[in-house]
């Protein structure tokens, strides 16, 4: 589904990708780990084309994406779930889905009958503005949106970020059905325990570069786990 070969990308004239590769394969979730500044946002940045200073290879089925501008990508089938969530307060929660989908012609009620079954909340509210809406409610929103636009490859950036534990778990139920429904997956998220309790593969970005590749299952194994992931964010 998605195969990255030594990309690299900076804001101006600091380098922060320093040649990544990576891949995911298809009906695949892939987590992201690392400290802060490590780069994982914008890797996904990358990715999307939304950070103009990149080069090296970003192939999603076999398509070259790293000339390709946000909203060609978006049609490719990539959809972004950015740190944040960056919902549109002024507006609905159902004009900010509608803006999700907003390269899909057609009726779009089976769109939104979709992610209201997949977060009833967001069904009880729907003539809410956005900006009224609770933060695990905005990011329950903010999912919605990217799955308006029927991705093939969804990225998350940091989905849990912030929010109590009831509505990490109402999430991560969400997200496992979307998982279980055979959507490809790629997610950055610092914690450990929910990386390696979602994902099946991990790879570790340290200073722009990949410092560690593994299945998540024998990163769980490791009885020596916390102290290598401090060792690999200082080193």
């Amino acid at each position: 589904m998605l195969r990255i070969s030594d990309l690299r990308a900076s804001y101006g004239a600091a380098p922060v990708l320093q040649g990544i590769s990576l891949h995911v394969a298809q009906g695949e979730s892939v987590a992201l780990l690392g400290p802060n500044g490590a780069g994982k946002s914008t890797l996904l940045a990358a990715i999307t084309g939304t950070i103009a200073r990149r080069s090296g290879s970003v192939r999603c089925e076999d398509r070259e994406l790293v000339d390709e501008k946000s909203h060609q990508i978006v049609a490719r089938g990539i959809a972004l779930v950015p740190e944040g969530r960056l919902v549109f307060a002024p507006f609905t929660v159902e004009d900010n889905l509608r803006l999700g989908a907003i390269r899909l012609r057609g009726d779009l009620a089976e769109r939104h009958a979709f992610v209201y079954g997949l977060f009833p909340r967001l069904a009880e509210r729907r003539r809410q503005p956005a900006g009224t809406l609770s933060g695990g409610e905005q990011q329950m929103l903010a999912i919605g949106r990217a799955l308006m636009s029927a991705p093939r490859l969804l990225l998350l950036d940091e989905p849990f970020l912030g929010l109590a534990p009831l509505v990490v778990a109402e999430i991560r139920q969400a997200l496992d059905k979307l998982r279980a429904s055979g959507l490809t997956i790629l997610m950055v998220e610092q914690k450990l325990d929910i990386a390696l309790g979602f994902a099946s593969r991990a790879y570790v970005l340290i200073k722009g570069r990949v410092a560690l590749e593994e299945t998540t299952a024998q990163l769980a194994r490791r009885a020596d786990i916390n102290d290598l992931y401090f060792a690999l964010a200082t080193s």
